[in-house]
């Protein structure tokens, strides 16, 4: 049965390169039906094909060409043909086979004993040989001679037509067969599968005809690349993104396993037995206790358990087609009916996430052609607007459209021309619209409008101080202000569309946007014919700020005193911090000057004891020697007073250290 015998009845295109085909037709009584694909098709014919048989007994298997390499595919034969081989080299290969062959005295029946050709002589160049056993007696055959040569075991001769058959299978390299078996009388067969095919395209006219409401016209482009026309065919057009892979069914895939090699016995030697030295009493001679018997074998684990029947019940599916089925049913698997998903007579129709245009009309396009056909045509509401986009670099708004989709029906995305009053206006491209839902496109420049901006953001503002724990928490707004100023010089008044970045942690102050997408705030701004107008967007951000009052200097704590937007309890509060920080710092400086001169001090004393040993060894410098000896005794009374002086200081540094450190932990404002 050819493959138009199955002809297509239903097409169904996607948006993520598949094709949805379904066939249909008579099988008569002992008869299969063929279906041709390309290769690359053959891993999505195997994930998807679906048959559904009315009459007969069933489907008994579904047959397709293997892939694996020509000469894998010749290796099941028990014999090669060459290319040009010769007949007796052919005949050769068939040793002990019985053939039958007709030649000029009747026809001849014996087992080949071999074949030959014969060395060339003078008369006779290129003759063959074949000996033959036929009737207990050895006989040699010109092979050429024979009008007709016949193998008379059926599967031999099987086995020939196979290999022909598969050498002329694979001259079509591009083409693969796949074949449906049907058991009992003649049946009426539907296959649908799924192959790679080429998008459907949605492009759209939008006409401005002076009416309350333009007119909206869809139109898809098809193309029909599966090398067979669509002759009259139910088309249907699926928008949405279903999810779709690639899994390699068609390929064959070996595992390669360990070699295990099997144990072998060693054979027993001779052995030598002594001879005994001494006889024991019978009585006292201890029996031999038997060895112990040996282990019994190891308890599989639990998943080499798991496996042993994983892979019945995998044997069991493969047999019998059906999970728990065995050999003996194998045959009374049959396959349950599948019913469409779709309903018939919707034009368009919700399916999950996906949309479908049906056309509603048979189509027909030949094999290598495409089609545009038309799947969408109402009047949708739709307003003129002027949309500015400040990173496009024009200071030019875009002629726009808001188009509003009423019809009920999910619109695909593509490319829209524009007509206005007659004329091609421009070109725009739109995401898909869900029904109720609305989009802008913009189509041509508008040169009757000018836009230019100015950008200021010098106003900071404290607004919020806390402080806890000895850290004060500040929050400061930053503002900034972009005004766009909107120069209309045509005689219509016009809304623009101002679009205004969305940036993260900017708030807007003023100016309440109409819409905001993903990345930018939306303004409606009219302005009215031959005039000017200025639109300000005020944007704030809020940064946070933490301090820890700890070890921050007197000087720096001074400024946030000072700060005008810090409440008056607060600022009594951090004044009495400053105040006691103050006082450690005058007593730190003050014990730097203390300390400074205690070093002086040790310097000098340093200094003069040196004298006084070196002069004591020197004549006439006793008067010198105890007039340094005064001064060391001096500067040692100076000395004990500095450093009381020293422990004093710390003392006091250290009890304002406490009083500010517990201040600073129980504060609060």
């Amino acid at each position: 049965m050819s493959a138009a015998d199955l002809d297509v009845r239903r097409v169904a295109l996607y948006k993520h390169g598949v094709g949805f085909f379904e066939r249909a037709g008579e099988i008569p009584a002992g008869q299969s039906a063929i279906l041709q694909f390309k290769a690359e098709e053959m891993d999505d014919v195997l994930k998807s094909l679906t048959v559904e048989q009315t009459g007969g007994e069933g489907v008994s298997a579904v047959r397709y060409d293997s892939s694996d390499p020509l000469s894998k595919r010749l290796e099941v034969f028990p014999f090669r043909l060459g290319t040009a081989m010769q007949l007796s080299a052919i005949l050769d290969q068939f040793k002990g086979a019985e053939i039958e062959l007709q030649v000029g005295g009747g026809p001849l029946t014996g087992s080949i004993v071999s074949a030959r050709q014969l060395p060339p002589t003078e008369d006779n160049s290129g003759a063959e040989q074949l000996v033959l056993l036929s009737g207990g007696a050895l006989r040699t055959v010109d092979p050429a001679a024979a009008s007709q040569i016949r193998f008379t075991d059926p599967k031999i001769q099987q086995q020939f037509s196979d290999y022909l058959a598969t050498l002329s299978r694979s001259r079509n390299t591009d083409r693969r067969t796949v074949t449906i078996e049907s058991q009992g009388g003649a049946s009426r067969v539907a296959a649908g599968y799924i192959t790679p095919t080429p998008i459907w395209k949605s492009s759209y006219r939008l006409v401005f005809d002076g009416q309350d409401r333009p007119m909206l016209e869809g139109w898809a482009i098809v193309d029909n690349t599966s090398g067979e026309d669509w002759d009259g065919v139910t088309l249907s057009l699926v928008s949405g993104l279903p999810v779709s892979f690639i899994s390699r069914l068609y390929e064959p895939r070996y595992l390669q396993r360990p070699v295990i090699q099997l144990a072998q016995d060693r054979a027993w030697t001779p052995k030598v037995h002594g001879g005994a030295l001494e006889e024991m009493p019978q009585a006292e001679m201890a029996l031999a206790e038997p060895p112990p018997p040996p282990p019994p074998a190891p308890t599989p684990a639990p998943a080499m358990m798991a496996k042993a029947a994983d892979s019945r019940a995998f044997r069991q599916q493969v047999m019998g087609g059906v999970a728990g089925a065995s050999l003996a049913d194998e045959g009374s698997f049959r396959r349950n009916e599948i019913t469409s998903t779709v309903a018939a007579t919707a034009v368009k129709a919700e399916l999950g996430d996906l949309f479908e245009y049906r056309i509603d009309h048979p189509v027909t396009i030949r094999k290598s052609e495409s089609a545009m056909l038309p799947f969408f045509r109402e009047r949708v509401p739709a307003r003129r607007l002027y949309i500015y986009d400040e990173s496009n670099g024009s200071q030019h708004p875009l002629n726009a459209a808001e188009i509003t989709n009423a019809a009920g029906a999910t619109l695909d995305g593509g490319a829209i021309t524009v007509y206005d009053a007659g004329a091609y206006a421009g070109e725009a491209l739109v995401e898909t619209i869900k029904a109720g839902d609305k989009r802008l496109i913009s189509y041509a420049v508008d040169l009757g409008t000018r836009i230019t901006t100015a950008f200021d953001s010098d106003s900071k503002l404290q607004q919020e101080f806390h402080f806890r724990r000895g850290v004060m928490t500040t929050k400061t707004a930053v503002r900034e202000t972009k005004t766009f100023t909107i120069r209309n010089v045509d005689k219509t008044a016009k809304t623009i569309i101002l679009e205004h970045s969305v940036r993260p942690g900017y708030e807007l102050i003023d100016a309440k946007p109409a819409e905001k997408t993903a990345t930018a705030y939306r303004f409606e701004v009219p302005v009215e014919a031959d005039s000017t107008k200025k639109f300000a967007i005020v944007e704030e951000r809020m940064f946070d700020q933490q301090l820890s009052i700890s070890n921050m200097p007197y000087e720096q704590l001074m400024t946030w005193v000072r700060n005008k937007e810090l409440s008056e309890a607060g600022r009594q509060k951090l004044e009495q911090i400053a105040e006691l920080k103050r006082r450690i710092a005058e007593t730190q400086q003050e014990e730097q000057r203390v300390n400074q001169r205690v070093q002086e001090m040790n310097e000098d004393q340093n200094r003069l004891r040196n004298n006084i040993s070196t002069l004591r060894s020197v004549a006439g410098q006793t008067e010198k020697v105890n007039e340094y000896a005064e001064l060391l005794a001096a500067h040692e009374t100076e000395l004990v007073g500095m450093r009381d002086r020293q422990a004093e200081l710390r003392r006091q540094a250290d009890e304002v250290q406490r009083e500010l450190n517990g201040l600073i932990e129980t504060m609060e404002f």
